[in-house]
């Protein structure tokens, strides 16, 4: 899954918190992550359920839209 635009002109984010583990089983809607633009904070959700399969970035990147954020097998 990827990272999703942040609008307003906003290209980048920083990755402060997993809230999914890797194993962890979420459900469409379920926060993955919670980011941080220099304008607000703002949880990522699941787009589909599925398991988290693996992160694809550490707390404290800086991470671009569209990059990959994590791993969800699905199921």
């Amino acid at each position: 899954m990827h990272v999703p635009s942040f609008g307003h002109g906003l290209a980048e984010a920083l990755l402060v918190e997993w809230v999914a583990a890797v194993g962890d089983r979420v459900e469409r809607g379920d926060v993955i992550a919670v980011v941080e633009t220099d304008k607000a904070s703002t949880e990522i959700v699941a787009e589909r359920g599925g398991q988290v399969t693996a992160h694809c970035a550490a707390v404290g990147t800086i991470l671009k839209s569209g990059e990959a954020l994590y791993q969800l097998a699905a199921g």
